[in-house]
């Protein structure tokens, strides 16, 4: 039986049972510019094919629990994987942090000037009657980072009215990338992956929870492939690439 689902960056296609050389990963969609990369690398060098599924991170844990066929969940938050873990669908002893990131505000502007993001900065003035471009802030981890952020500083209340929610980040990040909202808050990789848009300013590192990436791999999918991708996820070679997108590396 086919399971879909839909979302802005890609559509959540069904997949097959997976066989010992494919591997399918469902990751959060700020991972698809590195993930690309690695994915292609691991294929040419294994001859395994690896199918990404890339949407928010709660959406990704739903359909994980109610069933889809995933061998790797890799989230933006470590509050979802550990959703996926209570319903006891990670293999255990597989669940590490990956990655970090950092949250930044970003405008489709080009001549914006960089901004000082603390308690005195004029959002609702910057904005100007516009949008301000956020993932869904009560479910997907770059909005509820981003809601945090924004609270902490006392920004939040000023702002509350003129956001433009979005599926997941990369959706957010389009929106301020087309001019449909004049500012963002988006993770700094996903600013450094669209040349549309231009970072104002960095949220401070304690405005807001630490921003992790936990990788595990999924209960039935334990075959040599799928162990062979969790493996190159922590490779030098996957590391320099999540290096070159923005990412920081786990300790």
């Amino acid at each position: 039986m086919k399971f879909v689902a839909t979302c802005t960056v890609l559509t959540l296609a069904a997949a097959a049972p997976s066989l010992a050389d494919e591997v399918t990963v469902f990751a959060a969609a700020a991972m698809k510019t590195a993930l690309d990369r690695i994915a292609a690398d691991f294929e040419a060098e294994t001859g395994h094919d690896v199918t990404l599924v890339l949407a928010g991170s709660n959406l990704l844990a739903r359909q994980i629990i109610q069933g889809a066929p995933a061998d790797i969940f890799l989230s933006a938050s470590a509050e979802w994987m550990d959703v996926v873990e209570a319903e006891g669908m990670i293999v255990p002893g597989t669940r590490a942090d990956l990655l970090g990131n950092a949250l930044v505000l970003v405008s489709g502007n080009p001549d914006s000037q960089p901004v000082r993001i603390g308690p005195r900065l004029d959002l609702p003035q910057l904005l100007d009657g516009g949008r301000l471009a956020m993932a869904l802030v009560d479910s997907v981890p770059a909005g509820q980072y981003g809601k945090a952020a924004l609270t902490s500083l006392g920004l939040w209340d000023g702002v509350a009215d003129h956001v433009a929610q979005a599926d997941n980040v990369r959706a957010a990040l389009a929106l301020v990338s087309t001019g449909e909202a004049p500012l963002g808050v988006v993770y700094a990789t996903d600013a450094a992956a669209d040349p549309g848009v231009s970072v104002m300013g960095t949220f401070p590192a304690d405005s807001h929870p630490a921003i992790t990436y936990p990788v595990a791999l999924l209960t039935g999918s334990d075959d040599p492939a799928d162990r062979a991708f969790l493996d190159a996820l922590s490779a030098p070679a996957a590391q320099q690439v999540f290096r070159d997108q923005g990412f920081t590396l786990a300790p």
